[in-house]
């Protein structure tokens, strides 16, 4: 993937983006948008200048502007690796996409891949992996023959499953993060590959799953029917959804992660075929110092249950 346009590539207008930010760090919302616009007059097909642009708009309260910023950042942008697809959506300019941008997904990924580890469990507590770990080995103490870890990311997840899993893949749209994961040494096999597409062709395996991933996707029914080709009879389906409580089935957060309710997790197995074998709610994170509650979840294909 093309590397992102952090400089503007105009001196001036760098400096100008630079007093920007300070404004911004500092409160002054209103002030910063139009120091922001003043650089953007220099260096008008600067995408991610329009992108910021935006959010210093919306800090300062003023909707329209925001709209305007980052639809200039959509036609500057189409692949959307800034999320403002996601942003439109959220303050109510653009309908349910029920899915994130891959490119906003994989960008995003490949930026936080050298200091992920460290900043998701060191700094906000994450868990999702040891929750999961311990989901599957209630139902299953045994060893499984085989397994494919979806959006492996650096491989938190795989740590956990390879002392009991004969083989291990992984797989994940960010090149970044593979390369963390390549390092580790956990892995049978990694595959770069987006889950909004995958169309998996290989053999069944045992074991799927899937850690602090499905809020990178949106809507589960073409993953959960991917992992449902992917596992043999019998086979179990391990993962975690950050948990929604309201009316509907999912909802985009202000993170720009999606959280899902339970009824529709159930749902969308039953379509599969899978049977629930366990639904836990944890805390499974930290979220600006608030605690995010998830649930953790175990399935298994049972091809009967038709």
């Amino acid at each position: 993937m093309k590397p992102l346009q952090t400089s503007s590539g105009d001196v001036l207008a760098d400096r100008r983006a630079d007093y920007a930010e300070m404004l911004f760090g500092s409160g002054d919302h209103a002030a910063a948008a139009e120091l922001m616009l003043g650089a953007l007059e220099l260096v008008p097909q600067w995408a991610l200048g329009w992108f910021r642009l935006g959010e210093m708009h919306e800090a300062a309260s003023d909707k329209a502007g925001a709209a305007k910023a980052w639809r200039h950042a959509l036609e500057l942008e189409p692949e959307d690796r800034f999320g403002a697809g996601l942003k439109l959506e959220l303050i109510g300019e653009a309908g349910p996409g029920g899915a994130p941008p891959s490119a906003f997904v994989e960008a995003l990924f490949d930026q936080y891949a050298p200091k992920f580890d460290d900043s998701l469990v060191n700094r906000l507590a994450y868990n999702v992996p040891a929750l999961l770990d311990a989901a599957i080995r209630v139902v299953h103490p045994g060893r499984f023959p085989s397994a494919s870890d979806l959006g492996c990311g650096t491989g938190l997840m795989g740590e956990k499953l390879r002392p009991y899993c004969d083989h291990l893949e992984g797989y994940d749209i960010s090149a970044g993060m593979l390369n963390v994961a390549r390092g580790k040494g956990v892995y049978d096999r990694l595959v770069k590959a987006d889950l909004q597409t995958l169309a998996y062709d290989g053999a069944q395996v045992d074991l799927v799953a899937a850690a602090d991933v499905f809020m990178y996707v949106g809507t589960l029914e073409k993953v959960t029917a991917t992992a449902a080709s992917m596992l043999r009879e019998g086979g179990l389906f391990a993962f975690s959804v950050e948990y929604w409580r309201g009316e509907g089935d999912l909802i985009l957060q202000p993170s720009r992660r999606y959280a899902h309710s339970e009824n529709y997790v159930r749902s969308v197995l039953n379509q599969n075929a899978l049977t629930l074998l366990s639904l836990e709610t944890h805390i499974i994170r930290l979220d600006r110092g608030q605690p995010i509650e998830g649930l953790i979840v175990i399935a298994r294909k049972d091809l009967s249950a038709r």
